[in-house]
């Protein structure tokens, strides 16, 4: 079976099944590339005919004819037929992901897919070691381009922002140890009221620049994990431990919507809401996330649900704007 590929607009191949399946497993072949071969009437994404997973187990061969329409929009290289003859070496995958080329590839020939379409396939593909490959170990799960973040790196985040929000109000904690503060009146769910009031009783017995203080240092706080999770998709805490929030499917920032809405505000209206009601119900709440996570085949928990976002380990290339296939 002869299959080739294509990213915008550039057609590579042909290769083999292996050597396929090992270019999905390394991550240089994405899902939301291109593939044809004999016995598919036109391009498809190559994550629709493998259903979403990283390896491609075709079906029987159906002898069909490809349709040459599909090849209308392939880019073909001027320099790639300058002597007029067309060769039997693939596109590399250099020119097909829109790098420049390197020393080992720089001098192959490229062909578009209407001279290669019977060529037999080259069996000496050099694969690169990608960003990927680098970042991913043996006990990681890998999707399509990205690495999905340990659960307990999700955890260890998690517990620094908390670390990082008590550190923001350590004046006020300083400042109502050196108080006889009556610990009963917060511990009856049934009488909110009378615990809200008695808390603002404490609040106007504290100094006024004590309390001024904390607000800036939390308010301060939230400003720059608003900013840090809009532009780069981290908290401090996943800034810190090296992984992303992405979308579940472009595998880039998600939208605004999503990340700063979904995933940030409304959960901060949330947790702030069940630590406000019993501090144990929102610790039950966040380890049941977890949980969901450690079991997902994707890490998925109930945030990522909400959201349709995936925690995966941070790579500079998902900051940048997906391209649009064609």
């Amino acid at each position: 079976m002869q299959i080739f590929l294509a990213r915008n607009n550039v057609q590579a191949g042909p290769y083999n099944l292996e050597q396929l399946n090992i270019m999905l497993a390394s991550g240089e072949v994405v899902l939301d590339d291109l593939m044809w071969h004999e016995g598919l009437e036109q391009w498809q994404r190559v994550g629709t005919l493998t259903n979403n997973q990283t390896v491609y187990t075709p079906a029987p061969a159906n002898g069909a004819e490809v349709n040459d329409s599909i090849i209308n929009n392939v880019t073909i290289f001027p320099e790639d037929n300058a002597s007029g003859s067309q060769t039997d070496k693939p596109v590399s995958l250099d020119r097909l992901y829109g790098k420049p080329e390197r020393k080992d590839t720089a001098n192959n020939t490229k062909v578009d897919m209407t001279t290669n379409r019977h060529h037999t396939p080259h069996h000496n593909v050099s694969l690169n070691k990608t960003q990927l490959n680098k970042a991913a170990t043996n006990q990681d799960k890998v999707i399509g381009d990205v690495v999905l973040a340990p659960i307990m790196s999700r955890v260890l985040a998690t517990a620094i922002n908390g670390l990082l929000y008590l550190l923001a109000i350590l004046p006020l904690v300083m400042a109502l140890t050196k108080m006889d503060v009556d610990y009963s009146k917060f511990q009856n769910i049934q009488d909110m009221d009378a615990a809200y009031q008695y808390s603002m009783t404490l609040m106007e017995s504290l100094p006024s620049s004590t309390l001024m203080m904390s607000q800036i240092m939390v308010f301060g706080l939230f400003v720059l994990q608003l900013v840090f999770i809009a532009l780069r998709g981290q908290s401090l805490g996943k800034l810190i431990t090296g992984i992303r929030v992405v979308d579940q499917t472009t595998h880039h920032l998600p939208s605004f919507t999503k990340l700063i809405g979904m995933r940030t505000l409304l959960l901060f209206i949330i947790y702030n809401l069940l630590f406000s009601f019993t501090s144990f119900l929102g610790f039950v709440v966040v380890a049941v996330h977890y949980y969901m996570a450690s079991k997902s085949p994707e890490n998925i928990g109930w945030h990522d649900k909400l959201a349709k976002t995936l925690v995966v380990k941070a790579d500079s290339s998902q900051l940048t704007k997906k391209p649009t296939l064609k």
